[in-house]
């Protein structure tokens, strides 16, 4: 079985890889973003199983995932988040995702699901769908379109406007724009209270 593993935290992504390594019967190759693991896709051998992370860079929400599924005749994708809703993870499976794997999900439980869902089955954990709506999910989250969580991630770790940009692919100017919007929707006067404000709710 191939998987290609793509998320920008290299210490998740790398730990992931080495964890599906262990097993006899996985093959794995990782990508940081998007754009690479299209490449890829599109230069590699047939993967049985991808797992693209929702808020790494290129994503722009559920469009990575479109561009990620309609490459070389169609892949099995899932989505990986430590922060998607249910209605994101609907709105996933609908346009064709195979599964989602919550970055908090046990790893035996997690290579169970990959199994199952390289055979071309659905997967999503139980208790996430069936979980009331408001009670995992933090209002800030909520609220957040996926490109404005883009903007607090890159707030987190440190960035400047111009490196988030340069990672998402856009321009300073739309960052700045998503910026402001995003300062509104959380009550922050500036990037340094919008970082706290994530930090302390633990949103990355």
């Amino acid at each position: 079985m191939r998987v290609l593993v793509a998320d920008d935290h290299d210490l998740l992504r790398d730990t992931l890889a080495m964890f599906f390594q262990t097993q006899s019967d996985i093959e794995v190759n990782s990508a940081p973003d998007l754009l690479a693991a299209c490449e890829m896709i599109e230069n590699s051998p047939h993967y049985d199983l991808v797992l693209l992370d929702l808020n790494m860079p290129g994503m722009n929400g559920l469009e990575g995932l479109e561009r990620a599924l309609s490459l070389k005749g169609g892949q099995r994708v899932a989505l990986l988040s430590g922060a998607a809703t249910r209605e994101v993870v609907e709105r996933a499976l609908e346009a064709g995702a195979v599964g989602f794997i919550p970055k908090t999900l046990p790893a035996k439980s997690m290579l169970n699901a990959l199994r199952f869902m390289a055979l071309g089955e659905q997967y999503v954990p139980p208790e996430f769908m069936s979980a009331p709506s408001d009670t995992p999910v933090h209002p800030l989250v909520e609220n957040l379109t996926p490109r404005e969580l883009q903007m607090m991630k890159g707030l987190t770790e440190g960035k400047s406007n111009k490196e988030i940009a340069r990672d998402l692919n856009i321009t300073e100017p739309t960052v700045k724009l998503h910026m402001k919007t995003l300062y509104r929707k959380i009550s922050a006067s500036n990037r340094t209270q919008a970082a706290l404000i994530a930090q302390e709710v633990g949103i990355f």
